[in-house]
């Protein structure tokens, strides 16, 4: 569990580097595993839904608002605008800068700005999932943010609707609903869960096929029609899986493939016996600083 006073004293590093490097002595940007949030992991097959809260997956970009700042999941300061934050509470809130169903690319390119606009921010919806300065279960944190979402009075902050599903089958029928209607999947937290971070079993994401991030080692040149582009990337997991990721890549992502280095999210139906995803397909290139 990590009170208030604690969450503010572990962005307080974070404070005094942006100013450093104002004055040309920054130190480098703190890594994802700096910020106290939970990351998920993929439901296991059948998982059965009791003692969970579930919520739909939103196709945004996570977002941490410390009571003073707002920080991509890197730890890297969301060029927000001045007005979009001073709507914000002072209480520490986790969740998604979001701008609909199917709207990631428009989305990220928005909040990358180094100069914010202000016709696009307000477009923008901060919809917020923990309350990660406050003690107790997942189930009771949650409980105060109506509150919080009311006193702010302000439509583009909002809670994400959190939900009981009473069995596999009616978790699976949902799942389905909410992709048919243009959603990724569905959110899945442990009630009972105290406040905690990195990646975590108490958070696990439910989608038709699972995703997963690889960092890109290599390039494949490509034959036939690709002949000249890249026919594939040669990628290599955190656990340690190397192969090629051909399939999912436009032409023009063939011709400007993501640099050696770059961490990349790709999809995938299940696993071989050795560890190696099945069907995977690249989704997209993990931008820096998110």
């Amino acid at each position: 569990m990590m009170p208030a006073m604690n969450l503010h004293r572990r962005f307080f590093h974070t404070r005094l580097l942006a100013l450093l490097g104002s004055w040309g002595l920054a130190q480098p940007t703190p890594a994802a595993t700096e910020l106290p949030i939970v990351l998920a992991r993929s439901a296991p097959a059948g998982i059965d839904p009791a003692g969970y809260l579930v919520s739909e997956k939103l196709d945004g970009v996570r977002a941490v608002w410390d009571g003073q700042i707002l920080r991509f999941r890197s730890g890297r300061a969301v060029a927000a605008p001045t007005w979009f934050t001073a709507k914000l509470p002072r209480t520490p809130l986790d969740g998604e800068l979001w701008l609909g169903r199917g709207q990631f690319d428009t989305l990220s390119g928005m909040v990358r700005k180094a100069q914010p606009v202000d016709a696009e921010w307000q477009q923008i919806k901060y919809m917020v999932f923990e309350l990660p300065g406050e003690t107790g279960s997942f189930e009771k944190r949650i409980a105060q943010l109506p509150t919080i979402i009311a006193q702010t009075a302000w439509p583009q902050l909002q809670a994400v609707e959190q939900y009981r599903v009473a069995n596999p089958a009616a978790l699976q029928a949902k799942l389905k609903a909410v992709v048919a209607a243009g959603g990724e999947g569905l959110m899945l937290h442990l009630a009972s869960a105290p406040v905690t971070h990195g990646r975590s079993d108490v958070l696990l994401k439910l989608k038709p096929q699972q995703d997963a991030e690889a960092v890109v080692v290599g390039h494949v040149a490509g034959q036939g029609k690709y002949a000249g582009m890249l026919g594939a990337l040669d990628v290599k997991t955190a656990s340690g899986q190397r192969f090629k990721l051909g399939t999912g890549l436009s032409n023009a992502q063939r011709q400007n493939p993501p640099a050696i280095g770059s961490t990349i999210t790709y999809s995938y139906r299940d696993v071989t016996p050795s560890g190696k995803p099945r069907f995977a397909a690249f989704m997209r290139v993990h931008e820096a600083g998110f």
